[in-house]
């Protein structure tokens, strides 16, 4: 198995924690969208946004693959732009990663209530390929990506 690289952050290796989920059974396209709207808050907040996104309270706006995405009346304000959906699978494998996060900074002795979402990203895993038959002894390629999602929390004073 490939070793995993972490980017390079100038901050102090003892406030930070780090976790990775690989091959997870999602797109990359909701993904991406996820990341893009919780990078930079603090854990709580972003949990909790994440679960009104899953009881369909809110939006996530969607500023790339949002082709076909109608414009939701419940997205907030503050992100400027309309376009959104309702991503719960990729929002559940998110989750699944920030509370594994959350688990190593607490094993670290962080305090949970300071940290913030430094760094998030969702890249392209590995591409599996099947075969579904067709009619008349033919058969269709069918593809199923997967993806990883790597996250770094650093605590804030």
């Amino acid at each position: 198995m490939a070793s995993w690289k972490y980017p390079q952050l100038d901050v102090d290796e003892l406030k930070i924690a780090k976790a990775v989920i690989r091959d997870v059974p999602e797109s990359i396209r909701d993904l991406y969208n996820v990341c893009k709207a919780i990078r930079g808050m603090y854990l709580n907040d972003a949990k909790d946004f994440l679960n009104r996104v899953l009881e369909e309270k809110e939006a996530l706006p969607f500023w790339r693959y949002n082709k076909g995405a109608s414009h939701k009346s419940n997205i907030s304000a503050k992100w400027k732009i309309k376009a959104g959906r309702y991503p719960k699978k990729a929002i559940r494998q998110v989750l699944k990663v920030l509370e594994n996060a959350e688990a190593n900074a607490t094993n670290k002795g962080l305090d949970v209530d300071k940290l913030i979402i430094r760094h998030i990203a969702a890249h392209k895993g590995i591409t599996l390929q099947r075969y579904m038959p067709r009619a008349f002894g033919r058969a269709t390629a069918k593809y199923r990506r997967t993806s990883n999602i790597e996250v770094i929390l650093e605590e804030v004073e």
